[in-house]
């Protein structure tokens, strides 16, 4: 846990809404859908008031009711049965009269969802459309403006596809404020973005905070983003508040079970390497069936016979704070870290790396263009123009080692993963692979790289058909691989629709591994999973490397992730990398200025994240010398030399390189 005083209260914004002065007050809220001939209850009974200028930020996991809670605020709950009042400037957003509902949306309210493209018409450039919230192309320069985009008068000329996924959401926050609402939704807003990107837009809320008074909701899964600019933190369970009080209290001593299983499962920059990552079991309960009594029971491990009997409501346990748990909150917590260190204490030996056997990959000076007409870039015309997405890449894995790749979008690493599976073809360079065996991929979304006719079974199985396995082997072959990944006999006949999302990662690393591989590649696969099951994944893709003797090679955009899975972190930057060493190292030491702004980034409980200026330059045209100069804090005229060219370099004996004429390896 963070010590109190380590995530100072923001002196801005009071830290609980005083009495008769709010923006928005939901009391008792109950909402429920109908669903294939079921109910779901979302929300069982939710209280919560948002002070002027306060931001409260929601967190839990998926499932938990976050999302329909921000909907609810919005008035756009459809034609869901609901109880309860929900208060948004004096209007009830349940049962207010459609005219009034649009009223206060277009003069109070203000939205900012997780995936911009979404929400952004494909068909019309952007002051077009940021123009029609605020009223004319003057104010909407000024709100771009304001917004932090650079050269705004052109990006309005732009579509949104044109922008990238940082300037997309600034385009987004722009018209979400064009009104100067009173209270602004913000559901995910950083989750798809890099950290860099996420810092910025983090950063940018909560100056618009002070400068026009707004309060803010911010809903999101990952506690470190709502330690950076929330004043409270409300956190959410199976359509309940857990748990509400200031951030710096709620962080440092929860007062509820599920708050200290999240913050247990996070992972951070200290994170022990060489122990099983603290992981939740189970999921969310369905909200179809909810439990008679407290939700979390059958994932609590302190619960007693008397919390199965009534859901228990949130009293209050200490100034301004309140939790829905029975137990005291200071023996919930002495209790609680005696079990966790319990299981946790089992050593995790780190998997061996055989450097006396050939290289599981190795890939040479590989370079990757695509052809792309720059009339969909820049309307500029119909010429072909040349993205260069890898720049002369060379990377060695050993027999048994992990490697993480980092770096933001379009830096390279998927493309670099691609090549090495098989599924590109390289423009120059070479790949070689140990015993020429292809390796197998584990990707983010395993939904849909699971063949959504077919059940877990036939999935896995038809990994087997080349063999000479009879159809009792394959029967068992399944059904071995399904316990070594963690999962039931009884999913074998299920599709994947039924899985949840971290089941449904299991079984790709099943499909993956049902014949071992020498090479598991996994482009981002914890990404879009909640902390507790990212863990649980984490584990078991450790589990597999050792238990298998594989190589891993591991992309994402997290270093706190890479910092455990990975034995070397390469950090990448417009198709080359820039920085190679033990992960350690990398992270511990960061020696590039890249990395070093990417670890400064990382949104951590008990510190404040540094914002990188600017946005990558496009690969179509990297910039001369070296590509990151236009946004290094140690640039000298030499970095943008044209003759320039940067190469890896490191202590000789050391595997820690960097490419950086002004900083040299440690």
């Amino acid at each position: 846990m963070v010590s109190a005083a380590s995530v100072a209260q923001r002196p801005d914004a009071p830290a609980t809404p005083p009495a008769g002065d709010v923006v928005a007050a939901v009391d008792d809220l109950r909402v429920t859908f109908r669903r294939n001939g079921k109910n779901v209850h979302a929300l069982r009974g939710v209280s919560l008031s948002i002070a002027p200028g306060e931001i409260v930020g929601l967190v839990g996991e998926s499932g938990s009711g976050k999302s329909v809670l921000g909907f609810s605020m919005l008035g756009l709950l459809g034609a869901a049965k609901t109880g309860g009042t929900v208060q948004v400037c004096g209007t009830d957003m349940l049962t207010g009269a459609a005219r009034q509902l649009r009223k206060v949306r277009r003069l109070d309210l203000g939205a900012v969802f997780q995936d911009p493209m979404t929400s952004l018409n494909p068909t019309m450039r952007i002051g077009k459309q940021v123009e029609e919230v605020a009223g004319s192309s003057e104010e909407a320069l000024k709100l771009l403006t304001a917004v932090g985009i650079p050269d705004p008068a052109r990006r309005m000329r732009a579509y949104p596809h044109e922008l990238s996924g940082g300037l997309r959401q600034r385009v987004m926050i722009a018209i979400a404020v064009a009104g100067d609402p009173e209270l602004i939704i913000a559901d995910e807003p950083t989750t798809a973005l890099d950290v860099t990107v996420q810092a910025q837009v983090l950063a940018l809320l909560q100056r618009l905070r002070a400068e026009i008074g707004c309060s803010i909701v911010l809903i999101t899964h990952d506690l470190g983003v709502a330690a950076q600019i929330a004043d409270r933190i409300a956190v959410l369970y199976a359509g309940r508040i857990a748990e509400i009080g200031p951030t710096a209290d709620v962080l440092a001593t929860p007062a509820h079970p599920y708050t200290h299983g999240l913050l247990q499962s996070r992972l951070t920059l200290e994170t022990a390497r060489d122990r099983p990552l603290a992981a939740m079991a189970g999921q969310v309960p369905s909200p179809t069936a909810p439990l008679p009594g407290c939700a979390f029971v059958p994932r609590c491990e302190l619960a007693r016979a008397e919390c199965s009997a009534t859901p228990p409501d949130p009293i209050l346990v200490a100034p301004n704070r309140l939790s829905a748990c029975i137990i005291e909150p200071t023996q919930m917590r002495t209790e609680l870290a005696g079990v966790i260190a319990a299981e946790t204490d089992e050593y995790a030996a780190r998997a061996e790396i055989d450097v006396e056997q050939p290289a599981a990959v190795d890939v040479r000076s590989v370079t990757k263009a695509f052809t792309v007409r720059r009339r969909w870039l820049d309307r500029s015309g119909t010429k072909q123009g040349k993205l260069q997405a890898l720049r002369g890449v060379s990377l060695t894995v050993a027999h048994g080692e992990s490697v993480a790749l980092v770096g933001e979008s379009g830096s390279g690493k998927s493309t670099l993963l691609r090549i090495i599976a098989g599924l590109e073809n390289a423009t120059t360079g070479e790949v070689e692979l140990a015993g020429d065996q292809r390796p197998q991929m584990v990707f983010q979304d395993a939904g849909a790289s699971l063949t959504p006719w077919l059940s877990v079974g036939e999935l896995i199985g038809e990994r087997l058909r080349s063999t000479t396995m009879s159809r009792t082997e394959r029967k068992d072959a399944v059904a071995a691989v399904l316990e070594r990944v963690g999962l039931p006999q009884d999913v074998v006949r299920s599709r994947a629709a039924q899985l949840s999302g971290g089941q449904r990662q299991r079984v790709s690393l099943a499909r993956a591994t049902v014949i071992p591989p020498q090479v598991l590649l996994c482009d981002e696969p914890t990404s879009a999973l909640d902390v507790s099951l990212a863990a649980s994944v984490l584990n078991l893709i450790g589990e597999l490397r050792r238990g298998l003797d594989m190589s891993v090679v591991f992309v994402t955009h997290d270093l706190s992730v890479a910092r455990v899975v990975a034995d070397r972190i390469a950090v990448m930057y417009l198709g080359r990398i820039v920085e190679i060493g033990p992960a350690e190292d990398v992270i511990g030491r960061p020696t590039h200025p890249y990395t070093q702004a990417l670890v400064d980034a990382i949104p951590d409980l008990g510190r404040d994240c540094r914002v990188l200026a600017g946005e990558p330059a496009s690969p179509l045209s990297p910039p001369t010398g070296c590509a990151f100069h236009p946004r290094c804090p140690i640039a000298i005229d030499t970095c943008s030399n044209t003759e320039l060219d940067v190469r890896l370099e490191g202590i000789p004996g050391s595997p820690h390189q960097v490419a950086c004429i002004e900083r040299k390896a440690r």
